[in-house]
């Protein structure tokens, strides 16, 4: 058989003007590898963008990796695309592309950007593949929406795929198939809404958690193939449970078989060191205003929407992105056209971004990593804002940690870092992050940063997470703080589950799950999460007490919550707070209950009457006394 390279195309004069106008948005349909049936002949077809190529040779274990064998045509419209189908070659095949460059006459071998999978690292081969996979998850997408929107309970779990738990057999990272059955019975365990992976895409190098990525295309082949995640996914879905995704528009390793220098010229990343060149991660950052590289990385958030059911993107390192200064000195970086630090086509690209899928899907959620006070990260573009659906709240997570790590003595004096955050709270749609960044590099786990002894590291601990629920905004866990993990996170080694053989431990699993459990049945924490009309200040100035009170509120008033929070060891038999309204006071939910090893000062369920007052107390004209236990979370609802 007549094995050479022949002339056929997947792309049309339409995708071309779309491509070159960077308005193409489903580019994965056509550049890449596909396997189809040319001529009566089964074979593959490749296209790749290299426009500074001379040549450009398919080589892989089909051609014994020689350049030349497999020479791809280029399309004469000025695009910089080659293409061509070889026959023969099909599903499991290796491949990459030699591209001998028209820079310097040099000569790259790289692995396909639009590749649907990837050899196991350190092999760094792409591979054409042509998997099938029957979904089973309609039902969930049919009702998502209602799980994914802003006025609804998210309660999100972060792990590391690769660190979360451990074959202990095989001593070896669980597969995706293994974690559909593990993972999936542990969420429904703890009642989270939602998990978020960090990034699944290939990556060459673990210590970079996946953040560097070079098979944006393709999820890890560490942890099986692209159908096995599908099932994995599918089962979580299948079991009512979100899957948002950590995507890494930011930066791009340079590896030799990645995207940067890719056809000898600086084709996916900015030509110019001042903007393509990220100082702290020696990484390449992409040439935002180059209409090609937008329509890539748009294809690839609308891709792993469209293909893999996922139903968010968590956008990674937003800040690096919007300023032309970031993590620069003077004389590193050159102000913009109108003399701004502002990245204007990042900008542009990030609301492009969240237009296109929004547009696209109007059931998911994109949510940005983004550190400083940069306006409007959550407002819709048309309002002249970016356009992401949430934004972690960091400095609500900073201030929080802050005050927890102190001992109660001195709480006192830093009860403004938990109110702070109410203070521009409503300014974005916010969601309260106590994610992997809190727990490496010898900042402690959670449960280390607190202080005391023993039962009150525990205690502080539940309290931390009490506050958390109780706060306005979203929420995302990182894995193991949930049974209170003892020691930092190590990429390399597995969550420490033999903790759950002791008490404390299991007390803090049983809280969590208990917690996301009245969290999800309480209209009052969720509906709405981003409104200042869903919060009230009872009282936020009892320092000598360390003790915060306020409201929570939903649509209904008669679901609204009292909540009081004892951030010292301190017992009170009769605390008063001020009240809106007659009733009874009832005690819902206690982070010190003795179910959770806490110490059982106050029963759950008990009752308060509420009086008239004669004078105002806390600007309101009834009132209570009730019991506080020590270093707790109490919850209420008013009869």
């Amino acid at each position: 058989m007549d094995n050479k390279v022949q002339v056929y195309s997947l792309l049309t004069e339409f995708d071309i003007n779309l491509f070159k106008s960077g308005k193409h948005f489903r580019l994965y349909e056509k550049l890449g590898s596909h396997t189809v049936t040319h001529n009566g002949v089964k074979g593959t077809y490749f296209a790749v963008w290299a426009p500074s190529a001379k040549s450009v040779s398919v080589i892989g274990n089909f051609n014994y990796w020689v350049e030349g064998q497999h020479q791809l045509y280029v399309r004469w419209d000025s695009s910089g695309i080659w293409e061509g189908f070889i026959p023969a070659v099909g599903h499991g095949d290796l491949y990459k592309y030699k591209i001998h460059s028209n820079v310097n006459d040099v000569k790259t071998e790289k692995a396909d950007p639009y590749a649907r999978f990837c050899e196991i690292p350190s092999k760094t081969a792409s591979v054409v593949w042509d998997g099938i996979y029957k979904w089973q998850d309609n039902e969930w997408m049919s009702y998502r929406k209602n799980k994914n929107g802003l006025d609804k309970p998210f309660s999100v779990y972060e792990l590391h795929l690769g660190s979360w738990k451990r074959n202990l057999e095989k001593n070896k990272s669980l597969t995706y198939r293994e974690l559909a059955v593990d993972l999936v019975q542990y969420i429904k365990e703890t009642g989270f809404t939602h998990v978020e992976f960090m990034p699944v895409m290939e990556h060459p190098y673990e210590p970079s958690w996946g953040y560097q990525l070079t098979g944006y295309f393709a999820p890890s082949s560490r942890f099986g193939t692209p159908e096995d995640f599908k099932y994995l996914v599918d089962q979580l879905h299948q079991n009512d449970i979100g899957v948002i995704l950590d995507w890494v528009p930011s930066h791009f390793p340079e590896d030799a078989h990645g995207l940067g220098f890719f056809d000898g010229s600086c084709l996916y990343e900015h030509p110019d060191p001042k903007k393509g060149y990220h100082q702290d991660w020696k990484s390449l950052i992409f040439n935002y205003g180059r209409n090609e590289v937008r329509a890539f990385l748009i294809s690839n958030a609308i891709f792993w929407l469209e293909q893999y059911h996922i139903d968010g993107l968590r956008v990674d390192a937003v800040a690096s992105m919007l300023y032309l200064d970031y993590s620069r000195e003077d004389g590193q970086w050159e102000p913009n056209i109108f003399g701004g630090r502002e990245n204007l086509d990042a900008i542009s690209f990030l609301k492009e971004f969240n237009e296109e899928v929004f547009k696209n899907f109007d059931d998911v959620q994109t949510i940005a990593e983004e550190s400083t006070a940069f306006p409007m990260v959550t407002k819709p573009v048309y309002l002249g804002g970016l356009g992401f659906g949430m934004k972690w709240m960091m400095g609500w997570m900073h201030d929080t940690l802050e005050f927890f790590k102190k001992d109660p003595i001195y709480r006192r004096y830093h009860l403004n870092n938990l109110s702070f955050g109410l203070v521009y709270g409503f300014s974005e749609n916010f969601m309260l992050p106590l994610s992997h960044d809190e727990v490496v590099y010898g900042k402690q786990s959670l449960l280390g940063r607190m202080p005391g002894d023993e039962w009150q590291r525990f205690a502080n601990l539940r309290l931390l997470f009490g506050h958390m629920f109780t706060h306005p905004g979203t929420k995302l866990l990182f894995m193991g703080a949930e049974f209170g993990q003892s020691s930092e996170w190590n990429f390399q080694t597995s969550l420490d589950w033999h903790l759950l053989q002791y008490d404390f431990h299991k007390g803090i699993k049983t809280f969590i799950s208990d917690l996301n459990i009245f969290y999800q049945s309480q209209p009052a924490l969720y509906e709405k999460a981003f409104s200042a009309e869903g919060f009230e200040w009872i009282d936020y100035g009892d320092h000598q007490n360390s003790i915060l009170s306020f409201i929570r509120k939903g649509h209904d008033t008669d679901n609204d919550l009292v909540v009081v929070g004892n951030f010292t060891p301190n017992t009170f038999k009769e605390y008063q707070i001020g009240l809106p309204r007659k009733g009874k006071l009832k005690l819902l939910f206690n982070s010190d209950d003795a179910k959770y090893e806490g110490s059982g000062f106050v029963e759950n369920g008990k009752t308060y009457p509420i009086s008239k007052l004669k004078a105002e107390l806390h600007g309101r004209s009834y009132a209570t006394n009730i019991e506080i236990g020590p270093l707790s979370t109490l919850i209420y609802q008013i009869l």
